[in-house]
């Protein structure tokens, strides 16, 4: 299980762990079912991810990875290589940088920005 990305959450899903605040305050309790009016109070407090039951972020991923076009995101995987050659792409957090890197490239791609 794994915190997953605000952009991917659902209203009927349910929170696996308390969604808090910079500050450690409770935004959202455990167990609560999500709804359009929480996920938009989250995005307003700057909330990116939460822990939701039963989804696994592994999985998520690739579902969303799988449903890219496969033209685009070996360009986009490319120049990003290029980008990212003097870090270790094994790192978790480079690991994500590029995986979030390659993301935006493609979005701008297909925006008809080559330029990304």
């Amino acid at each position: 299980m794994g915190k997953i990305s605000i952009e991917n959450i659902l209203p009927g899903m349910l929170l696996e762990a308390d969604v808090l605040d910079m500050n450690g305050n409770v935004l959202i309790g455990k167990g609560c079912e999500l709804t359009e009016r929480h996920l938009k109070i989250l995005k307003m407090w700057g909330v990116l991810e939460a822990d939701i039951a039963g989804v696994d972020r592994e999985e998520m991923l690739a579902q969303e990875m799988a449903q890219l076009d496969p033209e685009l995101l070996h360009s986009a995987e490319a120049r990003m290589t290029d980008l990212f050659h003097h870090t270790d792409l094994t790192h978790p957090a480079i690991k994500e940088l590029f995986r979030l890197a390659t993301r935006r490239a493609m979005k701008l791609q297909q925006q008809g920005d080559h330029h990304a």
